[in-house]
C-alpha cells in the first residue's frame, strides 16, 4: 500500500509537470519561437530540449533510487543518424533530453493532436507514414536532412519501429538507414538500459520504490562518409544489428556523471 501511495505521488507530480509546465513556462516560449526565431526547427528543438531535462531533473528527485548514467560518447555525438533499441516510451523523450538538435521518427497519428503536432512539425519531426497528408511533410524532411546532418544535428531512431518486451531485437524498418546512405552521415549505435524498469508497458505508473540505475551506452559506429566503396541498405543494418549483438552491455565500463 505504501509503495503504490509513493508511486501515485510520484507519478501525478511528473504529470502535473508535463502538462502545466508546458502550458504555463514552455508555451510562451514556444510561441515567442514560432513567431520570432530566425530558425524556428532549431528553437523548438532546443525547446523540447530543456523540457525534458527538466522533466528527467525531476524524476530524480521525487525518485530517489533512480539515477541516470549518460556515455560521455554518446552526449559528443553530432551530425549523426543515431540508431537506438526501444524498451519504453521514456526511451524517445530521455534522447531529447540528451541532444540539443534533435529529430526522430513519430507516430504519424501525433501530429494530428492538438499542439503536439504542431510542435512536431515545427520541430522538423517525420511522421512514419509517407502516405495521404502526410507525403509532403516527409518528402520536405528528408530533402533538408543532409544539410541538417552536416550542420551537426542528429536524428535518432527506433528500427525496431515500436518497444520490445522480450529484450530481443525484431525486424529493422529499413527507412533511416536509407537516410544515412543518402546523406553519407555516419550511423551510432547506442543501447539505452533499464527504461522498461522505470516506466514497465502495460503499466500507468512510475515504479519508484526500487533503485534503478537508467543507462545510455555508445556500442558503435559505422562512418559513411569514410567507406571506400557504397554499401547497400541491407548490409548498413547487418552491420548495424552486428553492432548490437557483439558487444555486451558493459554499464561499469562508462564514467559516473551528474546527467542533471
Amino acid at each position: 500500500m505504501i509503495k503504490r501511495t509513493v508511486d501515485i505521488i510520484a507519478t501525478l507530480f511528473l504529470w502535473i509537470y508535463f502538462t502545466l509546465g508546458h502550458l504555463f513556462f514552455f508555451l510562451p516560449a514556444y510561441l515567442l519561437a514560432a513567431f520570432l526565431a530566425k530558425d524556428r526547427e532549431r528553437a523548438f528543438q532546443h525547446l523540447n530540449h530543456l523540457f525534458f531535462r527538466g522533466f528527467f531533473a525531476l524524476a530524480q528527485i521525487l525518485i530517489p533510487g533512480f539515477t541516470l548514467k549518460i556515455d560521455p560518447a554518446v552526449t559528443r555525438l553530432h551530425g549523426s543518424v543515431i540508431v537506438c533499441n526501444h524498451v519504453s516510451y521514456f526511451d524517445p523523450i530521455l534522447l531529447i533530453a540528451l541532444f540539443k538538435r534533435q529529430k526522430t521518427i513519430v507516430k504519424s497519428d501525433f501530429f494530428s493532436f492538438p499542439f503536439l503536432g504542431w510542435n512536431l512539425k515545427l520541430s522538423g519531426y517525420l511522421p512514419a507514414t509517407a502516405t495521404g497528408s502526410y507525403t509532403e511533410l516527409v518528402y520536405k524532411g528528408i530533402s533538408s536532412m543532409a544539410e541538417y546532418l552536416s550542420s551537426g544535428g542528429n536524428l535518432f531512431v527506433f528500427p525496431e519501429g515500436t518497444r520490445r518486451r522480450d529484450g530481443k531485437m525484431g525486424r529493422f524498418n529499413k527507412g533511416a538507414f536509407s537516410i544515412a546512405r543518402k546523406c553519407r552521415a555516419p550511423v551510432q549505435v547506442i543501447e539505452i538500459l533499464n527504461t522498461d524498469r522505470l516506466f514497465s508497458p502495460g503499466h500507468a505508473l512510475l515504479n519508484t520504490c526500487i533503485a534503478n540505475r537508467v543507462t545510455v551506452m555508445h556500442k558503435g559506429e559505422i562512418d559513411l562518409s569514410r567507406a571506400q566503396k557504397k554499401i547497400s541498405t541491407r548490409e548498413l543494418i547487418r552491420q548495424t544489428r552486428r553492432i548490437f549483438k557483439k558487444m555486451p552491455s558493459t554499464p561499469e565500463t562508462i564514467p559516473d556523471n551528474d546527467a542533471r
